[in-house]
Formats: structure tokens, C-alpha cells, sequence
């Protein structure tokens, strides 16, 4: 316990210094003394003058919503990938297990390719394929009704084909010229597009549902028994396994449809946390919400200062992903994931 508690302690503070650092850090930079310009002209209520309101446009309406957002979208997704992994008890099942992230890639490959290019219809349709693929994994699992676990991750994959070959229609009939770069450039995944509107949507679901699973980790461990002993123990294994995916998918569902995809923080992240602090979710979880934030705000940091122009997150995620997993893979050879 106390392990885990010195590492909350220095991921929180590590969090910290990182998210202040960002602030003034970019390809246009804020010094820290214009930064407290900034602060004492917006608590005392007065105007800025000369290059310092270019400067605060940037950093009100830019950066911190952008940093803001990445440590959220950081901590929703990690924090899902290790629930998903606790009720399938499988270290390589990721958010997008269900076909959420398909749905909502697909929903918004619809928007950008629809007459009239509305931008807010994009967010909606996306999050809305992605909660309609996460409920038809659910129903053909609970028609079949045989070993649910397991039937449930096959149902996923299907789901998940399935949208992933309207993905592929989508793309062979778009413009090539127009659609189609738009619809690359948003399954690659990016914060650049962030505003407060986004954040203000964004924020209350995954606070409230970082909330109930911080309160339901015992919970998880017992689910992560598997169904006999779960029951044994007196709790309702289906209905709990249920409420969990809903929350985790509108979590996960909000979060590609504000950013697009972002791949492998679900599943690389919580076997970090395992790693530090040990398979108990008590004291996981809140490691695994800490570990998520610093990773995307620190892989957002680097997508908009390596090059001139702006890489996307996903780019920079998936080229570090991939090492750490292997490198998590070689460390924990023989010892096992749980």
C-alpha cells in the first residue's frame, strides 16, 4: 500500500510539472512571465495590450483546453482498457474489444463525407454508431447466451469487422481529393481540433464514470475471479459486467468522437500500472488514470513541437506503444499478467 501510494504521489506531481510545462511550451512560445501577465489580467479583470493578446488568445482558447483534453482522454481510456481487461480477464483486450471504436470511426467517416459538411454532426454521428455497435455486440451476445465472457468478445469482433468493412466502402466511394485525406487524418487521431465546447462535453461523463470505478475497484477484482466465484460472493456478475461496459463504452465512444482514434493507452497502460503497483485494481486503477494522463499529454507535447507541421497523436502513440508493449512483454516474461 505504500508502494502505491509513493507512486501516486510522484505520477500526480510528475502530471503536474508536465501539464505546466506544456502551457508555455510550443511552436509559439509563452514565457512564464507573460503567463502571469495572463493570470493577473483575468482575475483583476483588465485588458491586455501589444503581443500579449495574441498570446492569451492562444493560451484561453488553444493550449489549455488542448492540455486539458489530452490528460482526460489519457486517463478515460487507460482507466477503460483496464476495466475491459478486468471483466474479460484477457490482458489483451483493449477498448475498442466491442467495436465501439470502429462504430465511432465509421460515424464519423459518414459526417465528413455527407452533403453539407456540417462539423456537428460529425461528433454526434460518431458517438452514436459507437454506442449502436457496442449495443449489437451486447444483443447477439445475450441471444447466443452461451459462456457470455467469452461470446461477448467474438460478438466485438464481428461487430467490429462488420463497421470496419463500411469504413472501407466509406473510403472507396469518397472523393479522393477531399473525403478521403479528411478521413485518414481522423483515424490517425488528433487534439488539434479541440475546443472548450468538446471539453465541456467530454468532461462530466469521464469524471463521473472515473468516479464509479474508483468505487467499484473491490468489485473488479472479485468480477476478475471469474462468474462462480463472483456469485459465490454475492454479486450479480452479468448485471455488474453490463453497467461497467456501457459506462467504459461512453466513455471510449466520446472520446474518438472528440479526438478520432488514439490506439494502444488502453491496452499498454494498465499492464504499466500492473507492473508498478501489482494486479490489485484498489490500487491500480488510480496508477493506471495517472500513467494514461502523462502519456497523451506528453505524446500531444511532442505531435505539436517535433516538426513544423503538427503530427497526429495517434501517429505518436502507435510508434511508442508498440516498443513499450514489447518491452512490458519481455519484463514480465514467465510471471504472468495477473
Amino acid at each position: 500500500m505504500a508502494k502505491s501510494r509513493f507512486f501516486v504521489v510522484f505520477l500526480a506531481a510528475g502530471l503536474i510539472i508536465l501539464f505546466l510545462t506544456l502551457l508555455i511550451v510550443g511552436r509559439f512560445a509563452i514565457t512564464v512571465a507573460d503567463l502571469g501577465s495572463m493570470l493577473d489580467a483575468f482575475f483583476s479583470g483588465r485588458a491586455v495590450a501589444g503581443d500579449l493578446v495574441t498570446k492569451q488568445l492562444v493560451f484561453w482558447w488553444i493550449r489549455l483546453p488542448r492540455t486539458l483534453m489530452a490528460i482526460l482522454v489519457g486517463m478515460g481510456l487507460s482507466v477503460s482498457g483496464a476495466v475491459y481487461q478486468a471483466l474479460f480477464r484477457n490482458p489483451l483486450v483493449s477498448p475498442d474489444i466491442l467495436g465501439v471504436a470502429a462504430g465511432c470511426t465509421f460515424g464519423a467517416a459518414l459526417g465528413l463525407v455527407l452533403p453539407g459538411q456540417n462539423y456537428s454532426l460529425i461528433p454526434l454521428l460518431s458517438l452514436s454508431f459507437g454506442l449502436l455497435a457496442v449495443t449489437m455486440t451486447v444483443v447477439i451476445a445475450r441471444l447466443i447466451s452461451v459462456k457470455p465472457v467469452i461470446v461477448l468478445v467474438l460478438a466485438g469482433m464481428v461487430i467490429l469487422s462488420f463497421f470496419n468493412a463500411l469504413l472501407m466502402v466509406l473510403k472507396y466511394f469518397s472523393d479522393p481529393y477531399e473525403e478521403l485525406p479528411s478521413i485518414v487524418f481522423w483515424i490517425m487521431g488528433s487534439l488539434s481540433r479541440v475546443t472548450w465546447h468538446d471539453l465541456m462535453i467530454l468532461a462530466p461523463t469521464v469524471v463521473i464514470g472515473l468516479i464509479f470505478f474508483m468505487a467499484m475497484r473491490f468489485r473488479l477484482n472479485i468480477l476478475s475471479l471469474g462468474d462462480i466465484q463472483a456469485k459465490s460472493l454475492g454479486l450479480n456478475p452479468s448485471l455488474f459486467r453490463l453497467v461497467l461496459i456501457f459506462i467504459s463504452s461512453l466513455i471510449v465512444a466520446l472520446t474518438v468522437a472528440s479526438c478520432g482514434q488514439i490506439c494502444w493507452i488502453g491496452l499498454i497502460i494498465p499492464h504499466m500500472a500492473r507492473t508498478l503497483v501489482g494486479p490489485d485494481h484498489q490500487r491500480m486503477l488510480p496508477v493506471t488514470a495517472l500513467l494514461g494522463a502523462i502519456f497523451l499529454l506528453g505524446a500531444d507535447g511532442l505531435a505539436r513541437s517535433l516538426s513544423t507541421a503538427e503530427i497526429p497523436v495517434g501517429i505518436i502513440t502507435a510508434l511508442s506503444g508498440a516498443p513499450i508493449f514489447a518491452f512490458l512483454l519481455y519484463k514480465n516474461r514467465g510471471s504472468g499478467w495477473v
